[in-house]
């Protein structure tokens, strides 16, 4: 059973920086052959939406909304998933998921198999 925990959320004050990360478990997803691992995030009331993503590649995409200011890593020795997120924004508050797929890189939710609990980000202005 593969597991994923988020961590490395808080509080910060608008235009400052966190750094979050998922640790993965049960299996090395640097040896599988076509995972992807994304960020997620949902907002009070909204829906959950695509912040970042990587393929198996390394290959990098993000949203409009986070670009140039977001950057999402792996360590393969580490088995952990980073999001290191500059200049944040109020509009960046929301709960914060890991996800990952043995499926082709994708925005699509549903393509994601395993997901963590979450980890909460605030942004005070």
């Amino acid at each position: 059973q593969v597991q994923l925990e988020e961590s490395g959320g808080g509080s910060v004050q608008a235009g400052g920086s966190l750094r979050l990360s998922c640790a993965v478990s049960e299996y090395s997803y640097s040896s599988v052959s076509s995972v992807s691992m994304a960020w997620f995030r949902q907002a009070p009331g909204k829906e959950r939406e695509g912040v970042a993503r990587i393929d198996s590649y390394g290959l990098r995409n993000y949203a409009d909304s986070v670009k140039a200011r977001f950057t999402i890593s792996r360590d393969s020795a580490k088995n952990t998933l980073y999001l290191q997120m500059n200049s944040l924004k109020p509009e960046d508050t929301a709960m914060y998921y890991c996800a990952a797929a043995t499926g082709p890189s994708t925005w699509s939710i549903s393509r994601y198999e395993y997901w963590g609990q979450g980890t909460q980000v605030n942004v005070v202005s």
